[in-house]
């Protein structure tokens, strides 16, 4: 079976390097119509005044896409703007009049401990990471849910979902990606829009500094990138998961809670919460839960 996206709309953010440009060059060598979205500049996001520009990063990508005989347009607007982001979905109707796939990637790094951050650094690396993937994906789920079809992907981290040091403003942003992905799974599954989370291990500018030559060849994005072309596939029936891809190997992640301990008859006190605490953790018979509801109904009832 051959996966193909002929007549499907997508738009990428974060699409000039890295992840977004081998998720593009995918998804367009697949026969899918691709809005490259990149507004430029350095890991930290801040403008890189080269000859090239600042359009330069979109404009190499869909260059690549055309010489291969793709469909793509660049677009140079930023996800941390709630006008900006709308225009990217924009820049999709107007080129190809509509959108199907939405690929939330755009990241910037501002990493220091948590004591040395500042508010600014904070606030924009949540801005991009997290605001950014909910403007877009505000922006074209009324397109989505008109037309009863879409397949959004959010880009989580092993930072947000495992923790890293010195990334309290990324890995915050990363988690809450999830949470929103888990909310947007129940509203659109009635509409056949479909939304999952990746996190991705691959050498991008935000990890070539951190790991070996050795190691970064063995995590090249493309390898990330059949992940994310299946999860915006109409084979994909699968939504509200989250997985995991890098060197080649994919898989899914999930949360469990462990079985606890119930206080029954009485109210429970601070010490039996400290004579039971080792129970309480232990996870060796967990659950899954799909919903907040469902948790919440087990707590009930026992």
């Amino acid at each position: 079976m051959s996966i193909r996206f002929d007549n499907r709309v997508a738009i990428v953010t974060g699409a000039g390097n890295g992840l977004g440009r081998a998720h593009a060059l995918l998804l367009a060598s697949r026969g899918a119509k691709v809005v490259v979205n990149d507004p430029g500049g350095a890991v930290d996001g801040r403008p890189i005044n080269t000859g090239g520009g600042d359009h330069a990063a979109a404009d190499r990508v869909v260059a690549e896409i055309k010489a291969a005989g793709g469909q793509a347009v660049p677009n140079y607007d930023s996800v941390a703007d709630p006008k900006s982001a709308a225009n990217i979905v924009k820049t999709a109707v107007d080129s190809f009049g509509t959108v199907d796939i939405v690929v939330n990637n755009a990241g910037v790094l501002r990493d220091k401990t948590f004591h040395n951050m500042t508010a600014e650094d904070f606030d924009f690396v949540v801005k991009v990471h997290f605001l950014g993937t909910a403007y877009v994906t505000h922006a074209a789920w009324p397109i989505l849910r008109a037309k009863a079809y879409g397949r959004v992907v959010v880009t989580s981290s092993n930072s947000g979902i495992y923790g890293t040091f010195g990334q309290a403003n990324y890995g915050g942003a990363k988690l809450a990606v999830v949470g929103f992905m888990n909310a947007l799974r129940l509203e659109g599954q009635k509409y056949n829009i479909f939304i999952n989370a990746l996190a991705p291990v691959a050498a991008t500018r935000m990890t070539e500094s951190l790991m070996t030559p050795e190691v970064l060849d063995k995590l090249r994005p493309e390898y990330v990138s059949p992940m994310v072309a299946y999860l915006c596939s109409e084979q994909c029936q699968r939504t509200g998961d989250i997985w995991s891809a890098g060197a080649g190997t994919f898989a899914r992640i999930e949360y469990r809670e462990a079985e606890g301990v119930r206080i029954a008859g009485r109210a429970p006190t601070i010490e039996d919460v400290a004579a039971n605490i080792e129970k309480i953790a232990d996870v060796s018979a967990s659950r899954v839960f799909r919903t907040s509801s469902e948790e919440v109904q087990a707590v009930v009832s026992g």
